[in-house]
């Protein structure tokens, strides 16, 4: 299996002054764990995570101050839509993260988290009688 088969299509972008709690916001609407921020001043495409907002507020910062680009992670290792998703695993696994950006031609098309992974490699749940 790809990631084009796995991956969310629907691709959470901020822009790099948004603040922790907008951010926040947004991810929880959505019901995804990270959003892609795009800044074109500093270098184009990086992506922030539900633990980059836990860990500023675990350091006691305010999340209505702090803004996106300076907990952004911008030394992102980027997915194909080709990859298999034991490619995108280990990648994963190497890195020591939870999502990917799924590039093609340059232009972020998706995210690919672990749990799009799960879902795909785990067979369906079955209900279990009572």
């Amino acid at each position: 299996m790809l990631v084009r088969d796995a991956m969310s299509t629907v691709v959470l972008t901020i822009g790099p002054t948004h603040t922790l709690r907008q951010a926040a916001r947004l991810m929880s609407a959505r019901r995804v764990g990270a959003a892609v921020v795009l800044d074109p001043d500093a270098g184009g495409i990086g992506i922030i995570t539900e633990r980059d907002v836990l860990n500023s507020i675990g350091l006691g910062q305010d999340p209505d101050a702090e803004l996106a680009h300076a907990h952004t992670t911008t030394d992102v290792v980027f997915a194909a839509p080709s990859w298999t998703l034991e490619e995108a695993a280990h990648a994963m696994a190497h890195g020591g993260f939870r999502h990917l950006i799924v590039l093609d031609h340059d232009e972020p098309v998706g995210i690919v988290s672990v749990r799009d992974i799960i879902r795909c490699w785990a067979p369906l749940r079955q209900k279990v009688p009572a």
